[in-house]
């Protein structure tokens, strides 16, 4: 009987469920972005290396006491570099990769290209986990002789060659030339670099040649590798010590470096992440409690339709239990209806989306399974009072009204 009256009004039995469909689609889509943004991120930080710390430097204060942000200070440099790299003092670390970089602009023949040129030891390679696609990185003799090579991402390579395949090739780098001996393999983009824009110089060749003053020992960023992800505390530790007995701190809430793991980068941008998905999931359930107040609405323009169908039943022996269940099964069946319907366009459109956003959804069994049963139980909530209202009509009333 419940779903032959819901077929005999099925324009208003559909407006009714769309409502539903949409706050259950909303909230699917929304955990779903929430998820896969969250996977996004780790995934870029954590192809850094789940082993990896990171040192920076401290902020910089100018003449005028203005302080700058974390990283603006010269406070490492590359002889720091080499006592991290050290068996007795630091034995949880297995690799250590200074880096010193500047922007500058790359030339070969007439085309020109502006990229992250970066100083760096033999050792970069293993240390950020990169790979060669044509050549070889530059050695340690090329390193000791401060040899004029490069090695340039895939970017740089198409922007200034047209080409991947340019081993070989001579570049200019600030007036001075140098010989292309490797491409990096592409390793894509984190949130706001191209990780395939760069060019990798030897440090000794960067201090001669590119660089002047002081930048010839400093570093901006050291990258260390743990021997293993259970042992990245202890690589903390460790590096942290050393760094603060080589810079004479005493103090390690005033030490003039950061250290930083992905493990951290990881959580906090989970942290982020989660919030905002439980901001917007709050939001897209506003929506099924509209629904939730279109399915009464219309349950009590049926109850109002049907008052001379509820008189005749009750006059016919039915109890009032039996009136209610009627009500509360029509109401239970546009719930479900549209947490269905909701859920199947949820799904459609998490598969189709992600290529036209750039971005991943994930499509979550409980967060599915739970939209359909608050669907049922929204149906079921605000059809109480109209299926409460029909039970308790008077059978004499009820036949006698128009």
């Amino acid at each position: 009987m419940s779903w032959g009256a819901i077929r005999s009004h099925a324009l208003r039995s559909l407006l009714t469920v769309l409502g539903i469909l949409i706050g259950i689609a909303a909230v699917i889509l929304t955990v779903g972005l929430g998820l896969g943004t969250q996977k996004d991120v780790s995934e870029q930080i954590s192809s850094l290396g789940s082993d990896l710390l990171i040192v920076t430097p401290g902020s910089s204060t100018d003449s005028a006491g203005l302080r700058g942000g974390f990283g603006t200070a010269t406070t490492l440099t590359i002889a720091d570099a080499e006592a991290l790299d050290s068996d007795v003092s630091t034995p949880d670390i297995t690799g250590v990769a200074p880096e010193s970089t500047s922007q500058l602009s790359l030339e070969s023949g007439d085309t020109n290209w502006s990229t992250s040129v970066t100083g760096t030891t033999t050792s970069w390679l293993d240390v950020r986990d990169r790979d060669l696609v044509s050549g070889e990185f530059f050695d340690e003799e090329q390193y000791t002789a401060s040899d004029a090579v490069v090695v340039i991402g895939s970017t740089t390579a198409d922007e200034l060659f047209g080409r991947v395949n340019v081993v070989g090739q001579s570049v200019t780098i600030d007036s001075t030339a140098f010989e292309i001996v490797g491409v990096l393999a592409s390793a894509g983009s984190d949130s706001s670099t191209d990780l395939d824009d760069v060019a990798v110089v030897p440090h000794t060749t960067n201090a001669a040649l590119l660089v002047g003053g002081s930048s010839t020992t400093s570093v901006s960023t050291i990258y260390l590798q743990a021997a293993s992800s259970d042992q990245l505390s202890a690589a903390y530790q460790e590096a942290e010590a050393v760094l603060l007995s080589r810079h004479g701190i005493t103090d390690a809430a005033s030490a003039d470096f950061t250290i930083s793991s992905q493990d951290a980068l990881v959580s906090t941008a989970t942290a982020v992440y989660e919030t905002l998905t439980i901001l917007l999931t709050g939001v897209a359930g506003l929506s099924l409690l509209v629904g939730g107040i279109g399915v009464m609405n219309i349950m009590l323009v049926s109850v109002t339709e049907r008052t001379r169908e509820i008189g005749l039943r009750k006059a016919l022996g039915a109890p009032p239990w039996a009136i209610r269940r009627q009500f509360l099964v029509e109401a239970a069946i546009l719930g479900l209806s549209g947490g269905l319907l909701g859920a199947a366009l949820g799904i459609a459109a998490a598969l189709l989306l992600p290529p036209v956003i750039n971005s991943s959804i994930v499509v979550s069994g409980p967060a599915v399974a739970l939209s359909i049963v608050v669907a049922v139980a929204i149906g079921l909530v605000f059809g109480v009072y109209p299926a409460t209202r029909a039970a308790r009509l008077a059978p004499i009333d009820a036949l006698r009204s128009e």
